[in-house]
């Protein structure tokens, strides 16, 4: 006779049912009364319930008010920071990268930011490699703010804008291909400056795109500033005011549409944000509205430290002069468009032995790294993105753990839902802008 210890069984006419229950499905139903207690508890997920990603919300529900909400997250879980531990310290940009793949850049920047700062050359950082990570930096701030507008309209029923926002992406990932080779995980910035140069042809691209955009935030705008079934989905939903916000850690977009003016950019500057022009938008009332009109400030701003990059530009190299450090940059492509080309080949085999041996030996094995640690700090498009980085004096990482903004925020999403509509769940956790592979990395 077939049994099981975790789970109920009953004979049917169609023979023996087992039904199995989860454990924390278990302990929230149980003791409860339906009938009476007019209670439903209901399992969003695990789907993509308006996050880039795997997400699962646990809420009980009185009609379709949410007396509860539990997050559930992990189904994304790629070990990437544990991956980091068996590679040297510049194959650990390409790992990196694809933690909130939405913003790949800002994973790379704080990540060499932080080996940087542990090998003791920060100040020995490019002035072209710094200005085109912050050229890089506003322009994938743009497109990531961009996914959000384009996946939160669709959420909440605006089909027209999810169009509009993914093709005005599609410019700057053009760009972002142009100058790395890859639309998005490109391993581009990296410890000591960038891969290779920015080419003339995506500065052509950059300034049409800073042409076209304005145009379309205005008609972004007039399509649902003024809408009124996206006025009703946004104002005075998902408040989460500014108290609430500290004390859960919030940061981003979200604390500074409650009002406080919190951004790392000017705050704690680094890489050269000090001397740039831009101010920091917020707005008063810590709504889904609030956020909506905070990102769109935003992605103006962005194109004002993007146009202001391109004025700095100066000829110059982009990877520091340490060639124990320097990973060789401006790579050729042979005719196969595969490996190097023969003259880079040539190069550097017609050197000396030496030479080869150095490159060969930093490549395959890396740099050493001084034992220590440090912990760095950007402004991600969601927040305070942060790279807590541990050497062992050796060539790969002692460990590498990221603060990520996706993480922390979502400890938001029930104090924003309880209370509010079921339907209201969505247009909140939405306003957050989670990315699940920054928050299961």
């Amino acid at each position: 006779m077939t049994t099981s210890n975790y789970a109920s069984e009953r004979e049917t006419d169609e023979g023996r049912v087992f039904t199995v229950t989860g454990g924390d499905w278990d302990t929230i139903v149980s003791g409860t009364d339906p009938i009476n207690d007019e209670r439903i508890v209901v399992n969003m997920g695990p789907q993509h319930p308006s996050t880039h990603g795997v997400l699962r919300l646990i809420l009980e529900l009185e009609g379709e008010t949410v007396r509860e909400a539990r997050t559930v997250v992990g189904y994304l879980h790629t070990g990437i920071e544990k991956n980091l531990e068996y590679r040297n310290w510049v194959q650990g940009s390409t790992f990196v990268t694809r933690m909130d793949y939405l913003a790949p850049i800002f994973n790379e920047t704080a990540y060499a930011l932080a080996v940087e700062k542990l090998l003791g050359i920060t100040d020995d950082i490019t002035e072209r490699a710094t200005t085109i990570r912050v050229l890089t930096m506003e322009l994938n701030r743009i497109s990531s703010h961009l996914v959000w507008l384009a996946t939160t309209g669709m959420e909440l029923g605006a089909i027209s804008i999810m169009l509009y926002g993914f093709r005005e992406r599609e410019y700057i990932l053009d760009i972002f291909e142009t100058i790395t080779g890859l639309r998005m995980n490109h391993a581009y910035v990296r410890p000591g400056g960038v891969a290779q140069d920015v080419p003339d042809e995506a500065i052509v691209k950059i300034r049409e795109f800073l042409k076209m955009m304005p145009k379309k935030l205005k008609e972004y705008e007039d399509l649902l500033s003024g809408q009124p079934i996206w006025t009703e989905r946004t104002k005075n939903v998902a408040v989460l005011d500014v108290t609430g916000c500290v004390a859960l850690g919030i940061t981003g977009p979200v604390l500074r549409s409650a009002g406080l003016a919190w951004d790392l950019r000017k705050t704690m500057p680094y890489c050269g944000y000090e001397n740039y022009e831009f101010d920091v938008p917020t707005h008063p009332d810590g709504d889904v509205w609030g956020r909506y009109q905070v990102r769109l400030a935003e992605i103006r701003e962005s194109m004002k430290l993007v146009e202001q990059a391109l004025d700095r530009l100066r000829p110059g190299p982009v990877m520091v002069a340490d060639r124990k450090i320097a990973w060789p940059a401006q790579l050729a492509i042979g005719v196969d468009g595969m490996g190097n080309s023969l003259e880079h080949v040539a190069k550097i085999m017609g050197q000396s032995m030496e030479s080869l041996i150095h490159h060969f030996k930093l490549v395959t094995e890396g740099f050493r790294v001084p034992p220590g640690q440090v912990y760095v700090a950007i402004e991600a498009p969601r927040g305070e993105l942060g790279v807590h980085a541990v050497s062992d004096g050796g060539t790969r990482p002692y460990r590498v753990h990221y603060r990520e903004p996706s993480f922390v925020n979502l400890q938001a999403l029930p104090a924003m839902a309880e209370g509010g509509l079921i339907a209201d769940v969505i247009a909140g956790g939405a306003s957050l802008d989670p990315v699940m592979g920054g928050c299961d990395r």
